[in-house]
């Protein structure tokens, strides 16, 4: 294959991109007049331009006031030097910064005693890229460099910022390790197709049904899929193995699992169901008990919670309002969720999944949100669609693992793992010079 799950990542930026060793210098403050400017030195070995400008290296992350130096040693100004040491550095090369004061001319001339010593003008977000180049901030953090600049509320800054401090990266690169874990997987299916490998949980939010026969969780499966899936009768026991469908809600994937109602029984077949659905709860994120509204909750439903973990989180689904006079709603009785709801007409569905979202962490916008731009989003739907036709080829896993592979570097080029050098061209000669 072109390249495998165990992809070079970050680690071969630096050949990748051919890591200048130049040295550049640029003024980091806006254009105008101002109390301070600074100029800003990024590369390897600074001493060369330190000691003719300051007279010494300062000693690093140590504020230094001192002159700095033109030709013959004549002052240019005067103010504070700060040296920062590779790979401790915004760019991961040596940086000095000399803060001096904020006039235009005076600043030139110090940039231009900066070239004059070997360093060169920098390019526009020439320092953000090779903060990139040297694994100091990856491709998204590096943009939100640029967006946290250009923000123009206090949202857009605080959205930037989340993604600067790298909790967008986070998010993906889960999805990415997840993604590796399942090509990792499947490239062993390939290469060793006669050894046992164990099969990949691929779920979600694992959801379990479970309840005393004929309560109605088929009812309730096929109303959060949408369709039918479960066969529905008055016939106790009809659900004899599980029925999966992976839903979503909000664009949160939940596996619902519907299983073989919970009772005693001298079937075999149906015991054998039973059997199966005490396996699948015991691996639930989430229980979903569904008991009869006009009932309550039994002495079965009771000894069902019993065995299941304690920490495992439960949702209460008292069924069949419609046949009495309760209303759809939610009740939190201390760890437990109730949701009272029609299965039958759909009444305080809306209530079940929003209580759903709820156990799996998700929250409509606000903080929680990030700043994406247009390659993100087009990267996640071309993720999206290469996952899609990889659902559609399990059972061939050749293309199976191709779709995978794609999907895994859609994912990649959010976050720089793999990404044109053009492409790195556009992204940061839209940033400020000195930044």
């Amino acid at each position: 294959m072109a390249d495998q799950p165990h992809d070079r990542g970050r680690q071969g930026r630096c050949e990748a991109l051919n890591a200048p060793a130049d040295i550049i210098a640029a003024i980091a403050t806006p254009p105008g007049r101002g109390g301070i400017g600074v100029v800003r030195i990024s590369g390897k070995n600074l001493r060369s331009v330190a000691e003719p400008l300051l007279g010494r290296l300062p000693a690093p992350r140590r504020a230094v006031r001192t002159a700095f130096l033109g030709r013959g040693g004549k002052p240019i100004d005067e103010g504070i030097a700060l040296y920062f040491a590779a790979p401790a550095s915004y760019t991961g090369e040596d940086v000095l910064e000399l803060q001096g004061h904020g006039g235009p001319v005076v600043l030139q001339m110090l940039l231009r005693r900066c070239v004059e010593l070997g360093a060169r003008l920098a390019e526009p977000g020439e320092f953000t890229r090779r903060a990139f180049i040297n694994d100091r901030l990856d491709l998204a953090q590096a943009e939100a460099v640029a967006d946290l600049i250009e923000a123009a509320t206090e949202t857009a800054a605080r959205c930037a910022l989340r993604s600067l401090r790298g909790e967008f990266s986070a998010v993906i690169e889960a999805l990415v390790q997840q993604l590796l874990e399942l090509r990792l997987l499947v490239e062993a299916t390939l290469d060793f197709p006669e050894e046992e490998i164990d099969a990949l949980d691929r779920e979600n939010a694992r959801t379990r049904l479970a309840g005393q026969p004929n309560v109605g969780k088929s009812s309730l499966l096929n109303r959060l899929a949408g369709e039918e899936l479960a066969i529905v009768t008055e016939i106790p026991g009809t659900t004899r193995d599980a029925v999966r469908q992976t839903i979503q809600v909000e664009g949160v994937p939940m596996n619902i699992i519907d299983t073989a109602g919970l009772r005693e029984t001298a079937d075999k077949v149906e015991a054998l169901g039973i059997s199966r659905a005490w396996e699948a709860i015991s691996k639930a994120d989430v229980l979903l008990l569904v008991v009869e509204a006009s009932i309550g909750i039994s002495a079965g439903d009771r000894e069902i919670m019993a065995r299941v973990p304690q920490s495992m989180a439960r949702v209460i689904v008292f069924n069949k309002i419609d046949l009495g006079a309760a209303e759809p709603h939610v009740e939190l009785e201390g760890a437990e969720t109730h949701v009272f709801l029609s299965a039958r007409t759909g009444s305080g569905v809306e209530e079940l999944r929003r209580a759903l979202l709820a156990l799996a962490g998700w929250q409509p916008g606000g903080e929680d949100s990030f700043m994406a731009r247009e390659r993100h989003l087009q990267a996640l739907a071309k993720a999206g669609e290469c996952l899609a036709r990889a659902e559609t080829q399990m059972r061939a896993i050749e293309l199976f693992a191709e779709e995978l592979r794609l999907a895994h570097r859609e994912l990649g080029a959010i976050t720089g793992e793999f990404t044109a050098d053009d492409l790195l061209g556009e992204i940061f000669s839209r940033f400020c010079v000195g930044k």
